[in-house]
């Protein structure tokens, strides 16, 4: 008895599993008419093409196939009802041909499916509604460096794969600056964050892309992305090819873009009179900085990046250092210009935390007055970025504490001053919800407040 019952069980889970199966294979078969995924009008398109030639064919041979065919099929139809009737032979054809349809169109999908993603298990046609749904997205053009543009960029590709990310060159320290100064090549590390950021290749190359060599050799410090990236600018002859094979390795969602082509040298005047120079220094600078230069001056924007601009629904700066990750990128006059034409909404995303030795003491609203300051000197006196988004004042915490021991504090956001000011202020919780051992800002928290403020700023263009 007891094993009957064992039995009966399992074949009522075996029947469930069976008719909740049938519920989705049927569920997956119907979603391929849903709008948007543009299969149905070409699936269309082909068999109307198909009759089409059919019927070419026929009328150049005299309609005669036409003929024999209505012949035959009522041949074979009589045939047929004389041992069957109608109500009984026209709904078992009916079924039986609506089955190899769906049959030949599932195997169909199958294959493409494995030649396309055998080891995945995301089934086609929701990969397929994804991607259209992200090709829809708009185009953002999101400008800095540094791990702040990685991690931006790492939240903004769930919501669109037309991003450019428009990255500083001036990086002259650890492995990216030893590459600058022995390969004569432009600083590969932050473009290499931001390729591996907006990657959907599978994670295996992105975490190869991203390590990081360990020893006591001259490989110390070095990433092996850094290390492809030069050797590839060096077989190329520039870092703009060089870039877009990679991107091509690691399946780029959007493209990366550096903002020169031009081996840009940073330097710094300081409030006590000093001049520094390199952008390992001015991260580290003994007094506030009053201005930010670079050698040459004025260098030319790549043609890719003044394209994006120029068709850009969203433009963003920042996250990411102040004088080194974000200012270098407005030192090129053509993207400054690129900037100020375009219609599009612009907007300023503060840093959660000051950075000891670049913005002591500053708030959201320092952060913009050293922007304004630099185009100032650039002789811009155009609002570049009218918008800001700040992260939620923080709550006290033993992790703010241990940021304060260290001399970072957290950027204050007056609202009021700042809107009075004529600045459109948003505050959001950027850092994310769980626990973490940095405050740093999570990607997913920050691309839903960019959104949101995108929505709300949308323009026809």
């Amino acid at each position: 008895m007891h094993q009957r019952l064992i039995e009966r069980r399992r074949q009522r889970i075996l029947r469930t599993s069976q008719q909740k199966d049938f519920v989705s294979r049927s569920r997956r078969a119907f979603s391929w008419l849903m709008p948007g995924l543009v299969v149905k009008r070409w699936m269309l398109t082909s068999g109307l093409g198909l009759l089409l030639a059919l019927l070419g064919a026929a009328i150049w041979a005299d309609l005669k196939p036409i003929y024999w065919m209505i012949e035959t099929l009522s041949f074979v139809l009589a045939a047929i009802t004389k041992v069957l009737p109608r109500s009984i032979t026209g709904p078992i054809v009916l079924i039986f041909g609506g089955g190899l349809i769906l049959w030949g169109q599932s195997r169909s999908f199958g294959s493409i499916q494995q030649a396309l993603a055998p080891d995945k298990d995301t089934v086609l046609v929701d990969a397929l509604r994804a991607k259209s749904k992200l090709n829809r997205g708009p185009n953002i053009v999101a400008i800095g460096g540094g791990t702040g543009l990685s991690t931006l960029l790492k939240g903004l590709k769930r919501f669109s794969s037309n991003i450019t990310a428009i990255v500083t060159v001036a990086d002259d320290g650890g492995s990216s600056g030893l590459l600058r100064r022995e390969l004569g090549v432009q600083p590969p590390g932050d473009i290499r964050n931001c390729l591996a950021a907006l990657s959907t290749e599978e994670p295996l190359m992105t975490r190869l892309f991203q390590y990081r060599f360990s020893s006591s050799g001259v490989l110390d410090g070095h990433s092996f992305g850094n290390l492809f990236l030069s050797a590839l600018t060096a077989i190329t002859g520039n870092l703009e090819t060089a870039i877009t094979a990679s991107s091509r390795i690691l399946a780029v969602q959007g493209q990366v873009v550096p903002a020169t082509n031009v081996d840009v040298k940073l330097w710094a005047e300081l409030e006590n009179g000093d001049r520094i120079e390199g952008e390992s220094a001015i991260g580290n600078a003994p007094s506030p900085i009053v201005r930010l230069g670079c050698i040459p001056e004025k260098p030319p924007a790549l043609p890719r990046a003044l394209e994006a601009i120029a068709n850009a629904e969203l433009i963003l700066l920042g996250p990411g250092s102040l004088y080194t990750s974000l200012l270098p990128n407005l030192l090129v006059p053509e993207l400054v210009e690129a900037i100020q034409s375009s219609r599009a909404p612009k907007l300023y995303i503060c840093n959660l935390m000051t950075q000891p030795g670049e913005t002591d003491g500053l708030d959201v609203g320092g952060h913009l007055r050293a922007i304004e300051a630099q185009l100032a000197s650039l002789g811009i006196h155009q609002r570049l970025f009218g918008a800001v988004l700040a992260q939620d004042d923080l709550d006290p915490s033993p992790l703010i504490d241990h940021y304060k021991a260290r001399g970072a504090e957290p950027v204050n956001c007056d609202q009021r001053n700042l809107r009075t000011q004529g600045y459109e202020v948003m505050q959001a919780s950027l850092q994310g919800g769980r626990a973490t051992a940095t405050l740093r800002h999570d990607p997913r928290s920050l691309s839903i407040a960019v959104m949101r403020f995108f929505r709300n700023n949308k323009r026809d263009l």
